[in-house]
């Protein structure tokens, strides 16, 4: 299957693209990963990105749109994938279609995964990272450590990162209702859109995924 992943900040689509991905078998391409992979490894199009991120703007779609091409042509993808990022906005949405349609292929879903406002920014706002480890992360509702403000794992200070802050969050959902938003009507148009609800355990919301993708390939 040809999959595209899109949720506010919050709704889990990293999990949950994992998960997925996982049990679709196929590759989980995420536009972090693609970013942070090309500049690793100095890839001609990685040092463009840098340039631009280096300066503290934006990197350009077509940047953007030639990373995922790259990536979206390798063996791994031939029978599908499962595109976690990207497209951001219609214009990359338009873009995507324009390079499937050109390799006689199209997408056959666009999952939605949807969260209340307010549960994205309790979500976002309670997390609480250890300063020694990244990895080592807590909430101060779902999953509290045994000591407040310490970490179980290594004993390292919890703090709250500065953009997981409320005001930093609903900024960045402002960001998603007008850019990236957009691109479930364009996709509704095309009758590719299945929305789940996000809320729940990550096997629940896994298994919700997985029972409505199956129903749209049916």
């Amino acid at each position: 299957m040809r999959i595209v992943l899109v949720g506010p900040p919050g709704a889990g689509k990293g999990t949950q693209a994992a998960f997925l991905a996982k049990n679709l078998s196929i590759p989980h391409i995420s536009t972090g990963d693609l970013f942070r992979a090309n500049i690793s490894q100095q890839t001609e199009l990685g040092k463009l990105a840098k340039s631009y991120m280096d300066k503290g703007e934006l990197v350009p779609d077509e940047v953007t749109i030639a990373m995922a091409k790259d990536r979206m042509e390798q063996p791994d993808a031939e029978h599908g994938f499962l595109l976690d990022g990207f497209p951001r906005n219609v214009s990359q949405a338009e873009a995507l279609d324009e390079m499937l349609n050109a390799e006689g292929m199209k997408l056959d879903a666009v999952l939605d995964l949807e969260v209340p406002e307010d549960e994205v920014v309790k979500r976002i706002a309670g997390r609480r990272i250890c300063r020694n480890d990244s990895a080592h992360v807590f909430h101060v509702t779902y999953k509290q450590p045994k000591r407040e403000g310490v970490c179980d794992v290594c004993g390292g200070e919890l703090y709250q990162r500065d953009d997981d802050s409320e005001e930093t969050v609903r900024k960045r959902l402002e960001v998603y209702h007008t850019q990236t938003e957009p691109i479930i009507d364009y996709y509704k148009a095309q009758g590719l859109v299945v929305t789940i609800s996000a809320l729940g355990k990550v096997e629940e919301v896994t298994r919700r995924a997985m029972d409505a993708l199956a129903r749209e390939a049916a």
